[in-house]
């Protein structure tokens, strides 16, 4: 049983995926025109395979230019322009360092 334990202990953090820990605007929230939209995640990202896209009501893409932190985990979109009132989908993508890709959206609304 000790050598059970053992094991199960050791593929736990092995097993883990990185997941969204913050964002902001945060998901379900009504801003004013943001200038940036960042998300931070639980473990260090690959930026080569780490991104978001930011879509309007319209199904639009929104310009952003995203750049990867220092340490790996956030993701910082600089937008062209303030957003326009109107609700909006953030689409993201990343690789963790362990090669797992995951992929999520939420949204937020500019007043």
């Amino acid at each position: 049983m000790a050598v059970a334990a053992a094991v199960t202990s050791l593929a736990g953090p092995a097993a883990a995926h990185a997941r969204l820990v913050s964002a902001t605007p945060a998901p379900g929230s009504a801003v004013s025109a943001p200038r940036s939209i960042s998300l931070t995640f639980s473990e260090r990202t690959v930026a080569a395979f780490s991104g978001f896209d930011v879509v309007n009501a319209a199904g639009a893409k929104v310009a952003t230019r995203v750049a990867v932190s220092q340490d790996g985990k956030t993701l910082t979109g600089t937008l062209a322009r303030p957003l326009p009132a109107g609700a909006y989908v953030v689409n993201w993508r990343i690789a963790s360092k362990d090669g797992h890709r995951m992929t999520g959206r939420y949204d937020f609304t500019v007043r």
